[in-house]
């Protein structure tokens, strides 16, 4: 059976069904914030990114589960020359997205960063390349941080069957694509609205603030978007957008989730807005579509509906290979396991630290 590990703001906790349903495991790496997580489907091994704050990014890994954590140089800008003595060389602040490549390129990882960084690994996270053909674009001088300071790499959606294919979600900075492995990028956020700004610049693709993008795994010309100003479809593999309208309770939100073999899937965890963070009228819900965003339907079986101020950040929501399990965690350590596509949910925890990342392996 499946494990699932939970990367929250005081360790890594892994959730194994036993006898009597999903068990919590003791955390590891207790009292550290634990800002990403993979486990690698190729090879068995377990990868962690943690946030010590002011002693900077540290990176893990774990080859077997019964093996002890490695600890390995994480990824790093390389010093520029000269540096100026009153301008600060980029540094990692934070790892926001994880990824494996697919198998024919066993030993390749993707690490994107605050501050709007891409690195890869071709040595199971041994050493990092910046791909600079990304930090070098002459377009990077619009990015800007949605959220933190600086702008963010939070999604890399590697293509299921060429490994050279990846696109990127970036916060904010739209949507990039590279079908080369990184040596030429495109912009492919078109159809994104962005409120935010100026009524002329709100359609800028380069100004847009996805919280979040996915790719369907079977199905990989199918992405979906959950936008700072809603949810957003792609059918032409994420090179131009359609915004999905009159979604109730809202279309603001974090997390977004589709189904691993039908692109017409996807689930969402609505918010009232950005000025207010918490669900709509205290009662946390799960919407999902069938039909590629034409109608949603409110979830709420096992889910609080009153006095709930949960919040699901972009990483919170996972889904298993099979899309049949689903599992759910808040800013305020609730924990939640749906195993029918969100008909019903189980709490498993009300009392984990705040949740940052769900992966299932």
């Amino acid at each position: 059976m499946q494990n699932i590990y939970v990367g929250t703001r005081k360790g890594l906790f892994t959730l194994r069904r036993g006898a009597r349903g999903w068990e919590i495991d003791e955390p590891e790496f207790y009292g550290q914030t634990v800002t990403s997580v993979l486990p690698d489907q190729r090879d068995g091994a377990l990868y962690a990114a943690l946030n010590h704050g002011h002693f900077g990014v540290k990176f893990h890994r774990k080859d077997t589960p019964q093996s002890q954590w490695q600890e390995l140089a994480p990824p790093a800008y390389p010093a520029a020359e000269p540096v100026e003595p009153e301008v600060a060389a980029p540094s990692v602040i934070q790892v926001l997205a994880l990824e494996q490549a697919d198998p024919s390129k066993p030993g390749t990882l993707w690490i994107g960063t605050i501050p709007g960084g891409l690195f890869r690994s071709d040595n199971h996270g041994e050493s990092w390349q910046l791909m600079e053909s990304l930090w070098n674009l002459p377009e990077r001088a619009k990015w800007f941080g949605g959220g933190y300071d600086k702008p963010g790499i939070h999604s890399v959606c590697v293509h299921p069957h060429d490994a050279k294919r990846i696109a990127l979600g970036v916060s904010c900075a739209g949507v990039w694509q590279t079908e080369d492995a990184g040596k030429t990028w495109a912009q492919t956020a078109h159809g994104m609205r962005a409120a935010f700004m100026p009524p002329e610049l709100a359609n800028d693709p380069h100004v847009q603030d996805p919280h979040l993008i996915v790719q369907c795994r079977s199905q990989p010309n199918i992405f979906w978007a959950q936008h700072h100003n809603g949810i957003f479809r792609s059918t032409d593999g994420g090179r131009n957008w359609t915004e999905i309208t009159n979604v109730q309770p809202s279309a603001f939100g974090f997390a977004v989730a589709t189904h691993p073999t039908n692109g017409d899937v996807a689930w969402f965890v609505p918010a009232v807005k950005d000025e207010c963070r918490v669900p709509v009228n205290g009662a946390v819900v799960v919407t999902r579509t069938r039909d590629g965003g034409k109608t949603f339907q409110t979830l709420t079986k096992g889910l609080p509906q009153q006095h709930a101020y949960d919040l699901v950040y972009r990483h919170g929501l996972a889904i298993d290979n099979t899309g049949d399990v689903l599992a759910m965690g808040s800013t305020t350590g609730s924990l939640w396991i749906s195993e029918n596509q969100g008909d019903d949910w189980q709490c498993v925890s009300e009392h984990l630290p705040p949740v940052y990342c769900l992966r299932f392996g």
